[in-house]
Parts: structure tokens; C-alpha cells; sequence
């Protein structure tokens, strides 16, 4: 009798824990994919067109800057929830007046969850602007990388990244974008 109460909650934690991976795992990329574009956006590329989706799959892992922000945004909003949960149930005369009365609404959990997701997602946007910025700077400030092409010419330019079939590059304000894979040499972006 237990060993089969101990299999049905080991199954329904893994069951669980799966769906928990797999949403954490979607949230990333789409945190990886907001800030690729923000850093993009700002050499006016759009990511999303020379992308490949194996490079958003990934996108969250090749800066640790974004898993780390994502954890702890995650863990920051988990908490600021939570601490709103506590106050409402631990002081609740100055819980309704500092949300001026409407928590005694019937639509307020609806309110309060969305307001939280609102706030979330315009967070993730600035931190996002924030992160292309500082990361933007960095690019201009390196030192210049030579790409040799296959009929010995030679250009130089700061790196500014790339995906799985395309090499971006800064020259001056131009922004090449070099095919790695195609017999075309070099397109301008801007």
C-alpha cells in the first residue's frame, strides 16, 4: 500500500518538476530573445530577421548576465508577491488605505496579479534597454577584428556579434552584416 502512494507522489513531483523546467526554460528564451533584440535594435538590426531559431534557443545562455537577471528577477517578483500577500493578511487597515479601498473589491486579485504582471514586463523592458545599452558601449569600445574572406580581401571592423549564418560588424557607422556560409560577401545595414 505505501510503495504505491510513494511511486504516485515520486511520478507527480517528476510530472511537476517537468512542466516547472519547461516554462522556466520558455521564459528564459523569451528573456534572451528581448534583450538580444534590445542589444541588436541599437545598430539597427533586427535580430529577428537574420536569426536562426537554434540562436534563440540558445539565447539566454550565451551571456550569463541574462540567466543571472532572469533568476533574479524571477526570485525578486516571487518575493515582492509574496511580502504584498503577507502585509495585506498582517496589517490590513493600512494595506487597504495605502491601495486606496479597492482591495475590498471583488476584482481585486484580478487587478493586483495583473499589476504585477504589467509591472514585471515593463521591468523586463527597461532592463532589457539597460543591458543593450551597456553592452552596446562595450562593442564600441574594443579594439577592431579582421575578417579575411575567401579571395584574400580584408576588412576590419568591431564585432558586434553573430548568429548561426550571418557576422555582424561595426565600421565606423556602418554596420556590415557578412554572410559566414554564402558565396554573397557583404551587405550594408545602415
Amino acid at each position: 500500500m505505501k510503495e504505491g502512494l510513494i511511486k504516485d507522489a515520486y511520478e507527480l513531483i517528476i510530472k511537476e518538476l517537468q512542466s516547472v523546467v519547461t516554462v522556466g526554460y520558455i521564459f528564459m528564451v523569451g528573456i534572451g530573445m528581448l534583450f538580444n533584440h534590445r542589444f541588436y535594435e541599437n545598430f539597427g538590426v533586427n535580430i529577428f530577421e537574420y536569426g536562426d531559431v537554434l540562436d534563440f534557443l540558445i539565447a539566454p545562455f550565451e551571456d550569463i548576465i541574462i540567466v543571472l537577471f532572469t533568476i533574479g528577477s524571477c526570485i525578486v517578483v516571487w518575493i515582492a508577491f509574496y511580502m504584498d500577500k503577507f502585509w495585506r493578511e498582517k496589517s490590513p487597515k493600512w494595506y487597504s488605505i495605502m491601495n486606496f479601498g479597492i482591495d475590498k473589491s471583488s476584482w481585486f486579485s484580478i487587478y493586483r496579479v495583473t499589476g504585477f504582471i504589467l509591472v514585471f514586463l515593463l521591468y523586463l523592458n527597461l532592463a532589457a534597454m539597460l543591458y543593450g545599452d551597456i553592452k552596446s558601449a562595450k562593442v564600441e569600445d574594443q579594439a577592431n577584428i579582421e575578417v579575411r574572406f575567401s579571395d584574400n580581401e580584408v576588412i576590419s571592423g568591431k564585432l558586434i556579434g553573430k548568429t548561426q549564418g550571418v557576422l555582424f560588424l561595426l565600421q565606423e557607422d556602418q554596420v556590415k552584416a557578412i554572410p559566414i556560409t554564402a558565396m554573397v560577401k557583404e551587405y550594408d545595414i545602415r
